[in-house]
């Protein structure tokens, strides 16, 4: 099985294509494939510093970008640099979001690179909030509830009991945790809850 996947990797550096660009049916193939750590394995995100003319739809030299990476299954982002720069200042966030309309934009740049870099590495994030703070936390996407309250302390995984769970959506919606608990839209999850992007958590244990 390994020797199939040094083959298959030899013959594409050989041809000078990335690691990425060889793809493993069996999940047996796979795994040695991940086990090699090869340099060029590893997930790969293109930025293209284009004008502002095309921060919207790219240009040219974006598509040759494109075509040239289109086997190596990564992801080509376009952002203009001068215009994140005016972007950044503006005082309001109201003021922002003309100023991207205006450009044809949805988002800032500089916020769509955070999500392609988070997508590419599997990492999703939880909040949490309380009276003095309210912090995000970084963890992979498919952990459950436990690990993630490792994340902030490891006595919060080990004593793990329960977890109060806001979605994201439903707290813009009603403004407030107390008006989230009054519309029965507070989740109480155990330990086989998969944390999902945006969870405004709090976790209960005991050690």
């Amino acid at each position: 099985m390994e020797y199939e996947v040094l083959t298959a990797y030899k013959e594409a550096l050989g041809q000078g294509r990335s690691a990425r660009s060889v793809a493993f049916d069996s999940k047996e193939q796979q795994l040695a494939a991940r086990n090699l750590f090869l340099l060029t394995m590893k997930p790969v995100l293109y930025v293209c510093n284009v004008d502002e003319a095309h921060a919207a739809t790219g240009n040219e030299y974006v598509e040759r970008v494109r075509e040239a990476v289109k086997d190596e299954n990564a992801e080509v982002l376009v952002v203009a640099a001068k215009t994140e720069a005016d972007i950044a200042e503006l005082e309001t966030p109201e003021e922002r979001q003309m100023f991207l309309e205006d450009a044809g934009l949805q988002e800032s740049g500089c916020n769509r690179l955070i999500k392609a870099a988070y997508g590419l590495l599997n990492l999703e994030t939880f909040i949490t909030a309380g009276p003095m703070e309210v912090k995000a936390w970084t963890y992979r996407k498919g952990w459950k509830a436990p690990q993630c309250a490792g994340v902030i302390h490891t006595d919060f995984e080990k004593g793990f009991i329960r977890a109060e769970v806001i979605k994201y959506d439903d707290y813009i919606k009603y403004g407030s945790e107390a008006a989230v608990r009054e519309a029965g839209k507070l989740g109480i999850e155990g330990k086989d809850y998969v944390v999902q992007d945006g969870d405004i958590m709090h976790f209960r244990f005991n050690v």
